[in-house]
């Protein structure tokens, strides 16, 4: 009589267990094979999941903004494998019905590890470039997620409310730490927290080759008291996907100057640079495990072989030769900024000390370009008459509650009328009548952010430029506003900010006022006089 073949671990399990563990990425294509040819993407993943060291695979939601073949085709094909499956899903492409009507597929197929991701602006289509959706984006589909998980309430029948069947999603969120100024990775640092806060139960990093960044993300989750498994991003380089990435080809994977230049020498040899690559990759992830990372994922491969070659290597590596690896792969780009201090024993992050200069700059920080004028002003008009707690407040309900009992609804037309010009003229508003300006800075996201992200950046910025280097980053510009007042460390705390499209057009000050926007201020509900002043 024989043993049982031993069960394997769930996608939970290996990430909440002490052993390190591996996982690989694939990407669909765009189109399909030849009739009667097998789908030489189906093989590689068959061939990944019949080795025990791969703990799951991952499936890509269109990547890059192109259309291929959507995640679950080849999730469903690798789970009858008894693969462990990971499905991306993106923002990019559906609205939050579409979203959750595929989060409803999923969850009824059994895939119930999600990694939720705002997703890459499109660079195609057919019959010319797509047009994105960007209803939601990754904290408010991680918000939603989550509900689906506590069981999704809706409107019922006679009025009533039902509670719909509590799904089991194992939720991810993405962070991309290799920004190189400080005003692009504090608030990737703050929605990173924001994400966990709404639901997010493991945590991904985007790419990168600086060990001390990985260190950096590591201590800063410690700091904010934020707990999370956290699987580190590993990509096996070659001559031209580094040059990609060097030229921001794809956002938010980052390839210094000095590592290309490292990339072009090594690829200049008898293997084209394939040891060294591979070599590359494995340190990574054996720095990853001595760091104290939960796992390592692996991508850039087109073979089997190559996967499972660099995963021999990494654990073919003594116990502390990670330390070495640690010093030797940090290729930062120009005067990065680290939020604690350099460790001159280890090469990475001294985790007593954090960046000195950061925190002096909080209680004396600089006033920049994006301190303006009209952004005081739009500060103390909002502390006089959109603050709940100041006189001014009780008096404008009053005003618009007023306003909308009268039958001919002239004064209000006018007054609306007043309010579209104004902020059109002084912050480009589309009159969307659910305003996110308090939240941003006085920053409108449906004009100033090409992803309108009202949550927090998106991972595709680069040196505080919008992945479109059409533009200043909207958050680099609201978090140098809200340092100089204090407030940058709470910038992205509170819940998911979700627009409600049904507002489109209308008053955002009434909307505000009256408890009809994401705000929900409850409106008066007597007649009687405002507070004399």
């Amino acid at each position: 009589m024989t043993d049982a073949t031993p069960q394997k671990l769930s996608f939970r399990q290996l990430l909440e267990s002490p052993q390190f563990a591996y996982g690989v990425e694939l990407v669909t294509t765009r189109g399909i094979a030849e009739p009667g040819e097998p789908h030489k993407l189906v093989q590689l993943g068959e061939a990944l999941c019949a080795d025990p060291r791969i703990g799951w695979i991952s499936v890509t939601d269109n990547p890059g903004g192109n259309p291929m073949l959507p995640a679950d085709w080849l999730g469903r094909i690798l789970a009858s494998k008894q693969c462990e499956v990971v499905i991306h899903l993106t923002c990019k492409d559906l609205n939050r019905n579409g979203l959750e009507s595929a989060a409803w597929r999923y969850a009824a197929e059994g895939f119930n590890n999600i990694l939720a991701l705002t997703g890459d602006l499109p660079t195609t289509g057919y019959g010319g470039k797509a047009g994105s959706v960007f209803d939601l984006d990754s904290v408010s589909l991680i918000a939603l997620l989550s509900a689906m998980n506590d069981g999704l309430q809706v409107p019922g029948r006679g009025g009533k409310t039902d509670k719909l069947t509590a799904t089991s999603f194992y939720l991810g969120g993405a962070v991309s730490p290799f920004k190189r100024l400080e005003a692009e990775l504090m608030p990737q640092y703050f929605k990173l927290a924001r994400k966990i806060h709404c639901g997010a139960q493991w945590i991904i990093t985007q790419l990168g080759y600086d060990m001390r960044k990985f260190h950096d993300l590591l201590l800063f989750m410690k700091w904010a008291g934020v707990n999370a498994p956290v699987i580190g991003n590993v990509y096996v380089l070659n001559k031209t996907v580094a040059k990609m990435f060097h030229d921001r080809r794809f956002p938010g994977c980052v390839v210094s100057a000095a590592l290309l230049e490292k990339v072009q020498q090594e690829a200049g040899g008898p293997d084209k640079g394939r040891s060294f690559f591979e070599q590359l990759a494995a340190k990574q992830l054996a720095v990853l495990k001595g760091l104290g990372f939960a796992a390592g994922y692996l991508a850039g491969a087109s073979k089997a072989e190559t996967f499972f070659k660099v995963i021999e290597l990494a654990e073919s590596y003594g116990e502390n030769d990670w330390k070495d690896f640690a010093r030797e792969i940090q290729f930062p780009q120009d005067d990065e900024f680290y939020l604690f201090e350099r460790d001159p024993q280890t090469g990475l992050c001294d985790s007593e000390r954090m960046n000195e200069q950061y925190l002096q700059s909080l209680s004396r920080p600089p006033k920049t370009a994006n301190v303006t004028l009209g952004y005081r002003l739009s500060r103390a008009v909002h502390n006089r008459f959109f603050t709940p707690d100041q006189s001014q407040f009780p008096r404008m309900q009053k005003l618009y509650q007023r306003l909308e009992r009268n039958k001919d609804g002239l004064a209000l037309r006018a007054l609306n009328k007043i309010e579209h010009v104004s902020k059109a003229l002084t912050f480009g508003c589309k009159e969307c009548g659910d305003c996110s300006l308090p939240e941003t800075a006085y920053l409108c996201p449906r004009s100033a952010c090409s992803k309108t992200g009202r949550n927090g950046p998106c991972g595709g910025s680069f040196n505080g430029r919008c992945e479109l280097d059409d533009k200043e980053c909207l958050w680099v510009r609201a978090y140098e506003r809200l340092k100089y007042y204090g407030e940058s460390q709470h910038m992205l705390e509170g819940p998911a900010v979700f627009y409600n499209a049904e507002r489109q057009d209308t008053s955002s000050w009434a909307n505000f006022y009256l408890g009809r926007d994401h705000h929900q201020v409850q409106p008066p509900t007597t007649d009687a006089p405002p507070p004399q002043t």
